[in-house]
């Protein structure tokens, strides 16, 4: 492979140019912690390294493309192509997704080839158990260790039969090697003697390396082999129970939330599914019903619940679960089949879709994952100036889909579809300083930028035309760094504390310290973990989320849907139960017809319990708290391990365990 590379006299520009990050320095802090990567000289990268790693490593994949199929590339023109999309990242007009800010130009990619992990989220539909009884729930943990979010259906369910193991015939042992893959073998090995009726299977665990040591490339630390003990025999006892039976639903699931749990024990504290079942079954609406399922109380929080939802279904008994926990979401999958943006009306060209993503901004078919990209509308001065930023943001997420991935199945649906998704964040800012009706005419006019440059590069590529170019994500960290509120949701409040969780021995709280920022030690983790508060103002003008109302938060989604993204919208709307929650039957059934998949979440206040990520304050608290800072410079970091945000980068997909003592990173709208 040989490595494209920018020009040294380009980079030289950058070295000591500020980055515009947002938010009094919150920007920054989140980068640092998230997606800083270490050197080989055992520093942390600063922003134009990794912005030069990420655009190097962009150029190489389109370099190798070109050249392994004698298309021609040409020097010159990539390296004017490379400085332009640099620039823009560097100011970030647009940002490469989380997945893309950490692995992207690494030895993930460029040594290993793991290009899945370029990837944020992906869906497997469980129909096809017969084919390949553990492929499913295989994929599902192979894809997590990546941090590639997963959806998943209960499609499966009576399709075959757990036979249980035969305790007749002798045991068979597997040592486990020390590596992604041999942990994914195990689960094989486990399902398979359930589902076959085979010999029982027992696991050798020695070569698994010890708690506490560093994992290179992908972050974090080693669990040890704790998890996936732990995750063998739980499985056995859920295996157990449906022994001799058709495969249930709750089984399914089960099996699916447990691997979640492994992952998120093994490496990250976040995981990402989501399960999409049938509106009209019990057993499925029961799931997160613990005192139904009290044996699902440990592990059912791993998965966000949606219904395939039906066009014209009665609504009423899905908006009463709702108001109580904010579940299930809903997904049109009639819709999804049917319509790009729905001001084209129907075109069918998706009509192989299965399923979506945990955030639900992607339609996706089965083994098939998807590459997201953001911009930042508000960031720029012109119209003329964000559609220029547009070619960059497509080419990333288009240079993206170049990349095979280790499952045959997801190559062949990927290099049919080269499904991306462009994304728009900032949307209350820009509505506050612009209006709706030029928001519109910046929508309409970038989607058709987007379609002449796919026009373009599919046939510089050789490749087909992607199957759908836009999406509107939920967004988290990444809009952090650039300022802007989340994809297209209002801030809770326009003055608010931003809690962020560091190590206590993090290099990175020292300059914190000294530029005023106020750190104190977590509830519940006070030997381990330090919290640091930044005020933030999202920006004069900007209506908060609860001067919202849930018929407003629909419109615009449907809004979106309609002139921006093809793919879908991720929208989470938020709701006083008190008010609205009778509401909620009557806006899903107007709104059916305009969206393909929302989901509702009841208001809670802010700062509700200690130490909660957010917590709404005045402008006269927030000026207070400004006056007390000072120039916050990180200087040279060492040994700081950078743990990135893995999955969808949304605060309202990624599903975390709810701990009222603080003990969980980012704790953000967890169901």
């Amino acid at each position: 492979m040989e490595k494209f590379t920018l020009s040294e006299m380009f980079i030289n520009k950058y070295k000591r140019k500020k980055p515009p990050f947002g938010f009094n320095g919150l920007g920054e802090l989140v980068y640092m912690r998230t997606y800083s990567r270490i050197k080989e000289d055992g520093k942390n990268e600063r922003w134009w390294e990794t912005v030069q790693r990420v655009v190097e490593g962009t150029y190489t994949m389109q370099k190798n493309w070109i050249d392994s199929h004698q298309l021609g590339w040409n020097p010159w023109q990539a390296q004017k192509s490379a400085q332009d999309m640099y620039e823009r990242i560097f100011t970030m007009k647009f940002l490469p997704p989380g997945r893309g800010l950490w692995a992207m130009g690494t030895a993930v990619t460029e040594k290993k080839g793991l290009y899945a992990a370029l990837n944020n989220c992906a869906f497997v539909s469980t129909s096809t158990i017969k084919e390949d009884y553990s492929k499913p729930f295989c994929f599902l943990m192979d894809a997590s260790m990546l941090g590639v979010g997963v959806g998943f259906d209960t499609k499966g369910a009576g399709e075959i039969i757990v036979k249980g193991v035969d305790k007749s015939r002798d045991e068979q042992v597997y040592e486990i090697p020390d590596t992604r893959e041999g942990w994914v073998e195990s689960l094989k090995l486990l399902l398979e003697s359930y589902f076959h009726g085979t010999s029982p299977v027992e696991f050798d665990y020695t070569d698994i390396r010890p708690a506490g040591i560093p994992i290179k490339g992908f972050g974090g630390v080693s669990s040890g082999h704790e998890p996936l003990l732990e995750v063998h025999e739980q499985i056995r006892k859920v295996l157990d129970r449906n022994s001799g039976e058709p495969i249930s639903v709750t089984t399914i699931v089960d099996i699916m939330n447990l691997i979640g749990k492994c992952v998120v024990a093994g490496n990250v504290r976040r995981t990402a599914e989501i399960v999409f079942g049938d509106p009209h079954d019990e057993e499925y609406l029961d799931l997160k019903n613990y005192e139904v399922n009290p044996h699902r109380d440990q592990y059912g929080w791993t998965s966000n619940n949606s219904i395939f939802a039906e066009l014209g279904m009665d609504y009423n008994e899905a908006a009463k679960r709702i108001v109580d926990n904010g579940e299930p979401g809903f997904a049109w999958l009639d819709n999804m089949r049917e319509y790009s943006r729905m001001k084209n009306g129907g075109d069918n060209k998706d009509h192989r879709v299965a399923g979506g993503n945990p955030c639900l901004e992607q339609s996706l078919e089965s083994y098939e994952l998807c590459c997201l990209v953001e911009t930042f509308p508000n960031n720029h001065d012109s119209l003329e100036d964000y559609q220029r930023t547009l070619k960059y943001a497509y080419l990333y997420a288009k240079t993206v889909t170049l990349g095979r991935t280790h499952w045959s199945e997801t190559n062949r649906v990927m290099l049919r579809n080269r499904r991306i998704g462009c994304s728009v964040s900032g949307v209350a800012q820009f509505i506050t300083k612009h209006g709706l009706h030029e928001f519109r005419n910046w929508l309409e006019k970038g989607y058709d930028t987007i379609q002449e440059w796919d026009n373009q590069y599919s046939d510089w590529l050789a490749v087909p035309n992607s199957i759908k170019t836009t999406s509107v994500k939920p967004s988290g960290t990444v809009s952090l760094l650039a300022g802007a509120t989340p994809g297209l949701h209002y801030p809770e409040s326009r003055f608010y504390i931003r809690r962020i969780r560091l190590s206590k021995h993090s290099e990175l709280l020292e300059p914190l310290k000294k530029a005023g920022y106020k750190i104190e030690p977590a509830f519940g983790s006070e030997e381990t973990t330090m919290v640091v508060e930044v005020p933030v103002d999202v920006g004069e003008g900007i209506r908060t989320a609860a001067e919202l109302s849930i018929w407003e938060q629909f419109s615009l989604a449907a809004f979106l849907q309609r002139h921006w993204a093809d793919n879908q919208v991720s929208c989470t709307v938020t709701f006083n139960p008190e008010t609205e929650g009778e509401q909620i039957p009557h806006v899903l059934n107007y709104y059916q017809y305009h969206l393909k998949g929302i989901s509702l979440l009841p208001r809670h206040e802010l700062g509700a319990y200690k130490q909660m990520p957010y917590e709404s304050i005045d402008e006269k608290e927030y000026n207070k708290q400004v006056k007390k800072l000072g120039k916050l410079s990180f200087g040279v970091i060492h040994k700081e391990e950078a743990n990135i945000e893995k999955f969808c980068d949304g605060d309202f997909c990624d599903v975390e365990v709810i701990s009222t003592t603080g003990d969980n990173d980012d704790q953000e709208y967890a169901n």
